[in-house]
């Protein structure tokens, strides 16, 4: 591989335990001929002995902002909001080609440096397929706490925890009342994910998709007990849910849980909430007579760090060990510098290509 400097950041965020490379994928890259540094983070899920034993150095959390301007920065999920302007190549989940709240701040950021966002829900093959991605264990995360909290049984706040012990507490016991479900994208990772969930809580969930949503029969949906969204529309389509349905005197919905978290979004299916939950409080009420909880929680996969970290690793190391020379890698680039342009911003001279 041609020289590299992968430099994989901590995460600001107190609940974020994941890593987008585990220590045996590390071990894997340094062996290409790749330098990983690796700052110390007391959250993540893995100890930071665990990368200098398979050869990775070690950097104080944050330090990326000093890192060499060819060292590509590795992270997940949101940067601080210093410094202003981001030199370096940036691979982590920015959200801000859908004129998300703060989309434009965050790329002028980097139009301000010469930096670039690399998101991984960008990286994708010559078909449009997402090559990695957590979205099954977000499915999964997601339908298991529609469940605990429909059965009575959500802890607050929540902790992170493994698959054995999660599927513990999610199997059916004994005085558990039947309800019904919906999962909603049931056919992609996410979709699929919560379909395992439900599988393993005893519940066999009704499964829609393109098919069933083109044409989508609202009494039906709301005639299930519970829901999962796992759609993340890229255009415009008719929402899912609209404030009149929350009011309806038909609805029998009484748990939501959105993975997609797309608030704020004009591709929004869910435009029913404006804000997302969180690990302290997980569950929001939307209605009171009757119920109706909502569970929006942006890092469900980070509930099961070490599973969703390791299945994460394993997609990207491939794209990783042909950092720069794959077709993917240019259409991530080149998704970045397409969404600048429809926002208006001028990236200068000194910009990465």
């Amino acid at each position: 591989m041609t020289e590299l400097h992968l430099w994989l950041r901590h995460e600001p965020r107190a609940t974020e335990r994941r890593t987008p490379v585990v220590p045996a994928d590390a071990r894997r890259l340094v062996d290409a001929g790749a330098t990983l540094t690796v700052e110390e983070s007391p959250q993540r899920i893995f100890p930071i002995e665990e990368y200098e034993a398979a050869g990775c150095r070690r950097a104080p959390a944050g330090s990326w902002v000093s890192a060499p301007r060819d060292a590509v920065i590795l992270g997940l999920k949101e940067l601080p909001d210093r410094p202003a302007a981001l030199v370096h190549r940036h691979v982590y989940f920015g959200h801000a080609y859908k004129r998300q709240p703060g989309a434009a701040e965050l790329l002028r950021r980097f139009a301000a440096g010469g930096g670039a966002l690399l998101d991984p829900e960008y990286l994708v093959d010559d078909q449009g397929r997402r090559l990695a991605a957590f979205g099954f264990w977000a499915g999964y995360l997601g339908a298991a706490l529609a469940v605990l909290q429909h059965r009575g049984r959500l802890p607050a706040p929540l902790a992170p925890t493994t698959k054995d012990d999660l599927d513990a507490v999610l199997r059916p016991a004994a005085g558990d009342a039947e309800f019904t479900a919906l999962v909603i994208g049931a056919l992609g990772r996410s979709g699929r994910g919560a379909g395992a969930a439900f599988t393993t809580a005893g519940v066999e969930a009704t499964r829609w998709d393109l098919a069933e949503t083109r044409d989508l029969d609202r009494a039906a949906l709301l005639g299930h007990d519970v829901m999962v969204n796992a759609v993340l529309a890229t255009t415009r389509v008719p929402p899912f849910l609209r404030a009149e349905d929350l009011d309806s005197p038909d609805r029998r919905l009484r748990t939501l849980c959105d993975v997609t978290c797309d608030v704020g979004s004009p591709f929004n299916v869910l435009p029913v909430y404006d804000r997302t939950t969180d690990w302290t409080q997980p569950v929001r009420r939307l209605r009171t007579r009757p119920p109706l909880d909502l569970i929006a929680i942006d890092n469900l996969p980070s509930l099961l760090p070490r599973e969703s970290s390791t299945d994460f690793s394993a997609a990207l190391l491939p794209l990783l060990l042909a950092f720069g020379t794959g077709g993917a890698w240019r259409r991530c680039l080149d998704r970045f510098h397409r969404a600048c342009r429809e926002l208006g911003i001028t990236e200068g001279e000194s910009r990465h290509d």
